[in-house]
């Protein structure tokens, strides 16, 4: 059942959307959920992957393998772990493309973006809007 009005159910077009999407729309599609101990942590459930993670592969053939991200390529939605090859039949080594939602970070690169976009995503703090309980009491001691 459609939910919103501005946005189209239908299948075409959010295909068309996806696979046409411009650079900055690829990098949050290309988001990977965080570890439990960086969850607990940073109190965020996932952030784009970036080059210089480490990651663990959790679906898949290469499933339970850790590495650092070599690349993120946007143009293919995958990314390139380091100790994720095959080797082809003229004995040469390839990197294997995995796409990010397949993984787990397990360890951040973090730069000062990373860690202001760590500081706008922290859900600990006050939520906008919502009264507090001392709020909501003293409300009705007017």
């Amino acid at each position: 059942m459609k939910r919103s009005s501005t946005v189209s159910s239908s299948r075409r077009k959010s295909r068309k959307a996806h696979f046409s999407a411009p650079s900055s729309v690829r990098r949050k599609i290309m988001s990977a959920g965080l570890s439990s101990e960086l969850r607990s942590k940073y109190n965020c459930r996932s952030l784009p992957i970036r080059k210089d993670d480490e990651v663990m592969i959790v679906r898949g053939l290469y499933k339970n393998r850790e590495g650092k991200v070599i690349t993120c390529y946007r143009k293919k939605y995958c990314i390139y772990v380091d100790n994720v090859v095959r080797e082809k039949a003229t004995s040469a080594k390839v990197n294997v493309p995995i796409h990010p939602s397949n993984c787990v970070i397990m360890k951040l690169k973090l730069d000062k973006d990373r860690k202001a976009l760590l500081e706008r995503k922290d859900r600990s703090k006050e939520i906008k809007g919502k009264f507090t309980e001392e709020e909501v009491a003293m409300a009705d001691v007017d």
